[in-house]
């Protein structure tokens, strides 16, 4: 996909003449005339969002890309947001969302059908302890986990709702493990045209995971957004 009409659209729209050297983050070669002709009538823009100020900026700076490319090439344009709940964040425990089987396992054994609660300390021994002490860990992993998919919910339905008021074509991933590395996945699957990020450097941690042989070309906010923020 050629960026230089894109981004030559979107500074005559904010008035900027530099946005090229501040908002490419890793360009990639220019397809052949035959893909591109084939690719027309079909775009998509990836964003990684979370609803942090940056990247509800890149999402903005998507939508906008969208309906410009739209007016310019009346292609059809989907904007696609990527929300990544990391392992860390997880609690590695991102497989019973992941896996509805596992998960409706899971929910049995948290919550059998039957339990007795007239016990002596003597008769509950040490196997018990521990089985107890593991269901409930168990049970408090399952409960971030809820909490989790909850907020992930909110985040993905805020950005429809901003996706909605552009009138524009949406799709939204919820994706489990590394940021980067689940990034390329969407990107691959969806063909995208065009990644971008709530970020302003080539040096920021996400960016340099992505890696120079990356799908697509990644783009990242403008220096200035952050400037009037200060």
């Amino acid at each position: 996909m050629n960026l230089k009409p894109i981004l030559v659209r979107l500074q005559n729209a904010i008035g900027r003449d530099d946005l090229i050297e501040q908002m490419v983050l890793i360009s990639t070669p220019e397809t052949p005339f035959s893909t591109q002709a084939q690719s027309a009538k079909s775009v998509n823009l990836i964003v990684g969002y979370n609803s942090s100020p940056n990247s509800h900026t890149a999402l903005d700076i998507a939508l906008l890309i969208a309906h410009q490319t739209r007016l310019a090439t009346k292609a059809q344009v989907t904007v696609q947001v990527v929300y990544v709940i990391e392992e860390n964040q997880s609690s590695n425990g991102a497989e019973v969302l992941q896996k509805e089987e596992f998960a409706t396992h899971r929910a049995t054994e948290l919550n059998p059908p039957h339990c007795s609660t007239s016990f002596s300390l003597r008769e509950f021994d040490t196997g018990v302890i521990t089985q107890t002490k593991m269901q409930a860990n168990a049970a408090y992993q399952q409960e971030i986990l809820v909490d989790r998919f909850a907020q992930a919910e909110s985040i993905l339905r805020q950005a429809s709702c901003l996706a909605a008021e552009w009138k524009s074509s949406f799709k939204a991933h919820l994706r489990f493990g590394c940021i980067a590395k689940e990034l390329r996945k969407v990107v691959a699957s969806e063909s995208a045209n065009l990644l971008l990020l709530g970020c302003n450097s080539v040096k920021h941690p996400i960016v340099q995971q992505l890696g120079s042989n990356f799908p697509c070309s990644v783009l990242g906010i403008p220096n200035f957004v952050n400037e009037k923020r200060v």
